[in-house]
């Protein structure tokens, strides 16, 4: 058996070498690269998806699964060669369905998408992605098409991202959650509107990044694994254990845009680089779900980072950054003004409170995309209409408008936005079992003691990589199932005190 695992391990290593590799070029294309060295780009990721593809479907990888799975039958489904193994058997059987053709001609199309992508959405020229989203549509269908087990095309995309989940399963907790988020979005709008203007200006990016670079370090992400750089959509990538790294969009006019897109792709560093460093190379490796990863980053970024005891202690330290803006500014101004609710256009920049409310939006769209009920080009009206009735406000372009997110200029319609709101009902979940053991967490917090949490979250969640299921993280971090009882009852509790509800 030990020999079986150990060719196991060297199999899986050589494909995650092939797929750091495109990564480490996709980032190069996201940061730096010339335009002129896009065509080749696609080529060169299509080329080292396909080989990766083709290393991990090789016959000989399930001739040893083959072999290793009535050996591993008597030990505990907890046991790290049991995870790997099963993990890889789901990935593997998955995998096997989808022709290295495939792989290559899509990933080929995504590097040219995303390219025009990064032109066309400044110049608000929808015309000159539509026909190539068109075809990531029928890209992305194909891809379902070989999946024949799931009620909607849909659930194939959404079990690769958040396993156990099915677009039913996801659809009914965003209705209840949205029963519940209504009538606190209506409450509030009601209230006089916040003054957020101490939060527009002139803020030299540097001293952004400076600021936002000194926080996550002291949250605990290590700049000797890690580097930050700008981009055009903020990401997290990761080559290895030793080198994850982060990007950010740093807007001068905007004081905060870029330090909570900083706090955001850190949460989800952390969560990588608290990875058990035994799993590197394998399927184990990585985060478990899109919504355990986002429950991190939107943890880091909203729970601790737009909190009163957070900016108790980091404030004075960001006035003295931006002296003359932010000296005259209290506190108490600065703290409402990040934390005001009011329906808004973009969703990486909507307020806790409406936010969930955008990505119930794309999830829909995607869904009605992949099962023929909508056209690509209708999407821009749909989008529009959809604006106008769960938000209340309607894009003056399609720039702000469905060019927004990266998302499907950069990968297949369908099963990533939905890991968002998934990760927002954790976190509120995540945090209560957090201070339920640590009862001075707030305190720490208002000290810039972040060691104690950072810590529970390693031991909880982050050593595990994919070990366990979401399902299953959740269970064992809080003791229950996953509910929107806690999500609900932080922002009632927050909010409340803010607007006087």
């Amino acid at each position: 058996m030990e020999t079986l695992v150990t060719e196991l391990k060297q199999r899986l290593m050589e494909v995650d070498d092939l797929r750091a590799a495109a990564a480490l070029l996709n980032w190069d294309q996201s940061t730096y690269m010339p335009p002129g060295g896009a065509p080749a780009r696609g080529r060169q990721m299509a080329t080292l998806y396909r080989l990766a593809h083709e290393r991990f479907t090789d016959p000989a990888v399930g001739r040893i699964l083959d072999a290793l799975e009535p050996q591993l039958a008597a030990l505990d489904n907890a046991d790290d060669t049991v995870a790997l193994v099963r993990l890889t058997r789901r990935s593997y059987a998955r995998d096997t369905k989808v022709p290295p053709a495939f792989v290559s001609a899509a990933e080929s199309h995504l590097a040219e998408i995303f390219d025009v992508w990064t032109r066309a959405r400044p110049a608000d020229d929808f015309a000159a992605v539509q026909p190539l989203l068109e075809k990531t549509l029928d890209l992305s269908r194909e891809y379902t098409s070989f999946f024949q087990d799931y009620a909607e095309p849909i659930d194939a995309l959404i079990e690769e991202s958040d396993y156990g989940m099915t677009a039913e399963t996801v659809g009914t907790l965003f209705a209840e959650l949205r029963q519940a988020l209504v009538p606190l979005v209506s409450d509030i709008v009601e209230r006089p509107v916040i003054d957020d203007s101490c939060l527009y200006g002139h803020f030299p990016a540097a001293a952004q990044r400076e600021f936002g670079e000194a926080v996550i370090k002291e949250f605990g992400y290590d700049f000797g694994r890690g580097r930050q750089d700008e981009t055009h959509h903020p990401f997290m990538t990761k080559f290895s254990q030793g080198d994850i790294r982060i990007t950010t969009h740093t807007r001068e006019e905007n004081l905060v845009d870029g330090i909570f897109s900083t706090f955001h792709e850190a949460g989800h560093a952390l969560y990588e680089q608290g990875i058990d460093p035994r799993y590197e190379g394998t399927l184990l490796a990585e985060g478990t779900s899109n919504g355990v990863h986002e429950s991190q980053s939107r943890l880091w970024e909203n729970l601790i980072g737009r909190s009163y005891d957070f900016w108790t202690h980091y404030y004075p330290k960001l006035q003295a950054s931006f002296p003359e803006q932010l000296r005259p500014v209290p506190l108490e101004t600065f703290y409402r003004a990040i934390n005001k609710v009011q329906p808004s256009l973009i969703r990486t920049a909507a307020d806790e409170v409406t936010y969930n409310l955008h990505v119930m939006l794309r999830f829909d769209l995607e869904r009605a995309l992949l099962n023929g009920n909508l056209a690509v080009r209708d999407l821009p009206e749909a989008w529009h209409e959809r604006m106008r009735s769960d938000l209340g406000v309607t894009p003056p372009d399609n720039k702000d408008g469905v060019m927004q997110d990266v998302h499907w200029f950069i990968g297949f319609i369908g099963g990533a936005f939905q890991g968002y709101t998934l990760g927002n009902i954790m976190s509120g979940q995540i945090v209560e079992a957090a201070k339920q053991a640590i009862p001075q967490l707030n305190e720490q917090i208002r000290v810039g003691d972040f060691a104690p949490v950072h810590t529970w979250l390693r031991e909880q969640i982050y050593q595990y990589g994919s070990k366990f299921t979401a399902a299953e993280i959740i269970e064992r971090a809080t003791g229950a199932p996953l509910s929107i009882g806690p999500y609900m009852t932080y922002l009632r509790t927050k909010y409340s005190a803010i607007y006087n509800l």
